[in-house]
Order: C-alpha cells, then sequence, then structure tokens
C-alpha cells in the first residue's frame, strides 16, 4: 500500500474499522475459509453499512487499489481477499429480516446461509441454498446457488427479487425487475463484478421440516447404485431432492462400525408430505441401503448436517463441471477413484440441476440472451 495514502481522512466518518497490517487483529482478520489462501492486503475496511462500503470504494478508486470485496470469506479461490489492496469486509454487515405478509426476506451481503436459514425458519420460510450453512450468501447467491431446495424452488439466483448495490464509482443502486434492469439480469447467472451487493432480497418459499437424510452402501455398489441414480433423478417427482457422493465415512454421527470406510450413497431432501414418505423412498429401500438414516428434520438442522467435515482453516481444493449426462465411463471412473480416496476429506459429489431450475424464466433468458454491455461499468463484487 502506498505510504502517502490519506488513511486518517477515510477514517473520519467510517462507523466500523480500518486494520493494518500492524494491527494486533491483523493476522485473524486475513484469514479466509480456505487455509491454502494466504494474502496479505494492505488494508482491511470493516464495513457497518452501506456509507462505509461507499466509502471505501472511494477510497480504493481513488488510490488505484486493488480491491477484494469479502462477504462470507467461503470461496474456495480465496477472491475475497488480496495482497497488498483493499478488502472491503461485509462480515458486519449481517442481519436478516422476515416479511411475513409479502414472505420475502431481506438480508444483509455480509450473512451466511446458517443466518438466513435460522431467521426464515421460524416462519415456515426458506431460500434455496447450498448444503453447508457457514458459506456466505453473496458468493454462493451470485454464483448461482445449489441445494436441497433447487428442484423445487430453482436455483438461489432464482429467488432474488432485487439487491442494493454500491457500484465501482461510489454510487448506490437498486437492482430489480422494475429498476436497473440490465444490472437484476447480470446477477442472475452473469457471475461476479458488477458490484458490492450490501443486501439481497429474496422470496422465501414454504420450506420448515423436510423429510430427508443420507442413504450409503459399501463403495463395491457404486456402479450398480449410480446407474440406478442417474435415471431416477430425472423422472422423480421435483417434491424430491438427492445428490450422489461417493466418500470415506469420516466418523461421527455415523456408526463407529462405519467409520473409515469407503462407500457410496444419496443425500436426500423430500419436500411433499410426510406421509407418502414410505411411497416415495421405496425405490431406494428396494435397494437395501447399508445405512440408513432419513425421517423427519428441520431445514436449519438439514443445511448445517456436513458443516462438522468442512471446517474453516483447512486446505481445501475444489473443482466441478457441468454435464449433461452420466455415462457408463463416468460410472466407472467413479468405481475406480472412489476406491482409492485418500482422505475423509477427498470427496466426489454429483449435484442434480433440474426440475424447477430447467423451468424459470431467468433460465432460459441465460440461454436465449448475451450479457447488456451496460451492466459491466462496474467491476467489483463479493466473494
Amino acid at each position: 500500500m502506498k505510504e502517502n495514502m490519506d488513511i486518517a481522512g477515510l477514517t473520519n466518518g467510517f462507523r466500523d474499522r480500518l486494520i493494518q497490517p500492524n494491527d494486533n487483529d491483523y493476522e485473524e482478520s486475513r484469514k479466509v475459509y480456505n487455509g491454502m489462501i494466504d494474502k496479505n492486503p494492505g488494508l482491511i475496511a470493516k464495513c457497518k453499512d452501506t456509507a462505509d462500503v461507499i466509502a471505501a470504494a472511494n477510497f480504493g478508486r481513488e488510490n488505484n487499489m486493488l480491491i477484494a470485496v469479502r462477504g462470507g470469506g467461503h470461496n474456495a479461490g480465496g477472491l475475497g481477499i488480496c495482497d497488498d489492496g483493499l478488502v472491503i469486509d461485509l462480515s458486519n454487515i449481517n442481519y436478516v429480516y422476515v416479511d411475513t405478509k409479502s414472505k420475502t426476506i431481506r438480508v444483509g451481503g455480509g450473512a451466511t446461509w446458517g443466518d438466513v436459514d435460522h431467521a426464515a425458519h421460524a416462519f415456515k420460510l426458506a431460500v434455496p441454498s447450498g448444503i453447508i450453512s457457514t458459506t456466505g450468501v453473496g458468493g454462493l447467491t451470485l454464483g448461482g446457488g445449489v441445494g436441497y431446495l433447487s428442484r423445487k424452488y430453482g436455483l438461489t439466483i432464482d429467488s432474488i427479487l432485487e439487491v442494493d448495490m454500491v457500484l465501482a464509482d461510489g454510487s448506490f443502486v437498486t437492482a430489480s425487475a422494475k429498476e436497473n434492469t440490465d444490472l437484476y439480469w447480470a446477477i442472475r447467472g452473469g457471475g461476479g463484478n458488477f458490484g458490492i451487493i450490501t443486501s439481497f432480497l429474496f422470496q422465501g418459499h414454504p420450506v420448515h421440516t423436510n423429510y430427508a437424510g443420507p442413504t450409503l452402501w459399501h463403495i463395491d455398489k457404486t456402479e450398480k447404485i449410480l446407474k440406478w441414480y442417474r435415471n431416477f433423478i430425472l423422472n422423480v417427482d421435483e417434491d424430491l431432492y438427492g445428490f450422489f457422493a461417493v466418500l470415506t465415512i469420516p466418523g461421527p454421527p455415523f456408526p463407529e462400525t462405519l467409520h473409515g470406510k469407503k462407500m457410496c450413497g444419496v443425500v436426500w431432501n423430500y419436500l411433499g408430505p410426510h406421509h407418502e414418505a414410505d411411497k416415495i423412498f421405496k425405490p431406494v429401500h428396494e435397494l437395501k441401503p447399508d445405512f440408513e438414516h432419513i425421517g423427519p428434520i428441520a431445514h436449519p438442522a438439514l443445511n448445517s448436517m456436513f458443516d462438522v467435515f468442512y471446517p474453516t482453516g483447512l486446505q481445501w481444493y475444489w473443482r466441478a463441471d457441468f454435464i449433461k449426462e452420466i455415462p457408463d465411463e463416468a460410472v466407472t471412473q467413479h468405481v475406480k477413484f472412489g476406491n482409492e480416496l485418500p482422505t475423509p476429506h477427498s470427496t466426489m459429489h454429483l449435484y442434480p440441476i433440474n426440475g424447477k431450475a430447467h423451468k424459470t424464466a431467468s433460465f432460459r433468458l441465460a440461454r436465449k440472451s448475451v450479457l447488456p454491455e451496460k451492466s459491466v461499468e462496474s467491476t467489483i463484487s463479493p466473494k
């Protein structure tokens, strides 16, 4: 960071904290979810509100600083942190407000999905998100967002009604279907780098107690189960979601007899009437799982079920791709590498993106349109 920068000028009127490399909490403040990422920003602006974000964005632009925007800090690539530049940290802009009349949910840019799940659950509402509750709302949403509710209610971006955003020039805008519509279009499939979203307004969906949980089979049954799953998940009712996994059982809460064993499995979530669950899961039961734990579970509990296995600070490396089908050769590769997983943190997941996610207006628009030129004027976004 340049020595002649007017940090004192930024400090005046700034509601939260400006953290520099010589401050006692600098080391802790620069950490992100992925322990593999080790970057040293010149300045961390912990923002309390939108005014702080505007001040920080203006300071970074005026001083020609590299800017990283941190929401939940969960981004595996570490895009919420940078070397030498300015980190605009939204983690203290963390609130969730549920409007019971409109069934909408207003969420601060620094919130995590655990925060949203907790607040919305009291009103029997939820928003489609991922499978780990410590994930930041901003990063997952702008990446599309797929999880337990996606076959029924679409991707996370399909539930965005509007956002409040600070642009790279320091201006503040609201983007919705009625206002700044090109920007609204862009954030629902265009990824990041359009601005700093300080709040999201989501449409809530009726979710409270799911009928959900994992079914597991020993690894030697991977070929049979995956070939069954690839057809089943395309044709089953949209109330049922399930992602396929190959994994090594890490420990509790799984039974001790399974610890360290390599297995394949599906984690299910059924949103329909519980009295229909036996009929819905009959094809699954007929495959005689070696372990099954399916039953009523509150949505926040389901969405945080695996948090303990994905803690902050480990050195994570993830890769992903979109596929249209699971051919026999892919099944063969799952069998091969499933038997060679080196650690309990080494897994392979297949997430279905069908059902409602294929029927939404934003999905059809993304397939037919190109990005409007106006919507790329701003070049910073939360991660």
